[in-house]
């Protein structure tokens, strides 16, 4: 008899570990369709949205980075403004921590940040530099489960 209960607690165990392991993480972008993460270029920024499936976690993040070619504007301390000279720019956002949803699913909308450029951009140190537009390509975007990246993506700008 004492057998049997050895027997059925190392099964309870297993079953128990087994059920673990479906917990795991394995929160990923969803790619088809119309909830395929889609970027625009917003001017001066990047704004992705799109949705994500089969998180698990307690929370999650997503985060964009986006690399493009700002054009830059100097303004001199008379207020007088001249063309500065394009230079490359990697801007990044993020989503706040966000609790997971009962149903494992949610959509998304993240924004790069506003760029900002300095004055080595300008004929001069004493000038403000001031990005008018940036022309991306794409951006990349990040899901974090419980802070462990669990999925990437590289989506075109639109």
């Amino acid at each position: 008899m004492r057998r049997i209960s050895v027997i059925g607690i190392v099964v309870a165990m297993l079953i128990g570990m087994g059920s673990t392991a479906a917990l795991a993480q394995s929160g990923h972008f969803l790619t088809g369709g119309a909830n395929a993460p889609t970027c625009v270029d917003i001017g001066t920024q990047v704004e992705c949205s799109g949705s994500v499936a089969g998180l698990g976690g307690t929370t999650f993040e997503i985060t964009i980075e986006a690399t493009g070619i700002a054009s830059v504007q100097c303004r001199n301390p008379g207020g007088n403004i001249a063309p500065g000279q394009d230079t490359t720019v990697t801007l990044e956002g993020t989503t706040d921590p966000l609790p997971t949803p009962r149903n494992g699913r949610s959509n998304f909308t993240v924004t790069t940040d506003e760029p900002t450029v300095d004055s080595s951009a300008c004929p001069n140190p004493q000038w403000t530099a001031e990005v008018t537009d940036v022309a991306f390509t794409e951006a990349t975007l990040s899901l974090f489960e419980n802070g462990t990246l669990a999925d990437q993506i590289t989506v075109s700008v639109q």
